[in-house]
């Protein structure tokens, strides 16, 4: 199977960003490429204040510290500073407001949908989070191998960051989870919230290298209490007379968020295997792209 040209094009960008012994000094291109991605985050429209999304099913109420991208916005990050494919289709993105999107220390929040209907929540106490975490990282392995026949670099689940709780009166969650990709110097953060609400589940995604652990951990609480579903979208307003259940519980949106007729597991290994969240490919940029771009200097702005 041939590798997508985009991915011929980003390897050849970051092939000498990643050499094992870069020099001090940027070289022209890089000089430029960093230029490049100044301006273009220079460029950003944010929010602050009350921000509605989805139409009214959920509002968010901006903190000091915290910023927002609308959609479009946070598109120019993905796709144009961090390098991702273009399309992914967000609800938008939080920000530090003292980090700039394209600074080697950056990190965000990316929001998103899933209306896979109503998550039942009385597995939460039964769940063994333990043998959860060595079937994933099973999953995670199997996948790898096939990724790497596909001629893309291996995944490996290294285990929890930060185990996952759950707040049965708010219906809120979260979780973290460390992950190694070949060819990364940096593991990866992958650290999730999840709001479950009457038709689906609010999805906020963290991209950030291992080091910005501590900062998102001590911003959670925050990330928590700033959004909410609105009345009617709220899980206690599910209607049990009309309203879709999802075909999945608390366990398998820990495990991936995906539940497919032939089974949880597999329906991650196939998740694991594509790579299209754009989350993944987005810590290539935020834990290594960027930071050799930039260096190792916290960037402000």
């Amino acid at each position: 199977m041939k590798i997508p040209r985009f991915f011929l094009v980003l390897l050849a960008i970051l092939t000498p960003l990643f050499a094992e012994n870069p020099p001090e000094a940027p070289t022209p291109d890089q000089a430029t490429l960093r230029a490049n991605l100044q301006k273009i985050a220079e460029g950003l429209q944010y929010q602050d204040g009350e921000i509605t999304l989805q139409g009214g099913i959920a509002k968010i109420h901006l903190p000091n510290g915290f910023r927002f991208l609308d959609p479009k916005n946070a598109e120019v990050v993905l796709s144009k500073i961090w390098g991702n494919p273009p399309g992914a289709k967000t609800l938008g993105m939080l920000v530090p407001t003292d980090i700039s999107p394209a600074s080697a220390s950056a990190w965000a929040v990316i929001l998103t949908y899933d209306e896979d209907g109503y998550v039942k929540d009385d597995d939460a106490e039964k769940i063994d989070y333990t043998k959860l975490l060595k079937e994933m990282q099973e999953s995670t392995t199997e996948a790898s191998k096939e990724r790497e026949k596909q001629g893309f670099g291996s995944i490996q689940l290294i285990g929890w960051a930060t185990p996952p709780r759950y707040d049965k009166s708010s219906h809120k969650m979260y979780w973290a989870k460390e992950l190694k990709f070949d060819g990364s110097d940096e593991n990866t953060l992958n650290y999730n919230i999840r709001l479950l609400g009457r038709r689906g589940v609010l999805v906020l995604n963290a991209v950030a290298g291992m080091e910005q652990l501590p900062a998102i951990q001590s911003a959670t609480p925050t990330l928590l209490s700033m959004i909410d579903f609105q009345e009617g979208h709220r899980y206690s307003d599910f209607d049990s007379s009309s309203d879709k259940v999802a075909t999945y519980g608390l366990a398998a949106l820990v495990a991936g968020g995906i539940a497919t007729k032939a089974g949880l597991f597999k329906g991650l290994f196939v998740a694991l295997l594509a790579a299209k969240k754009f989350v993944i490919i987005g810590f290539l940029a935020v834990a290594g792209y960027l930071k050799k771009v930039f260096g190792k200097k916290t960037e402000q702005g």
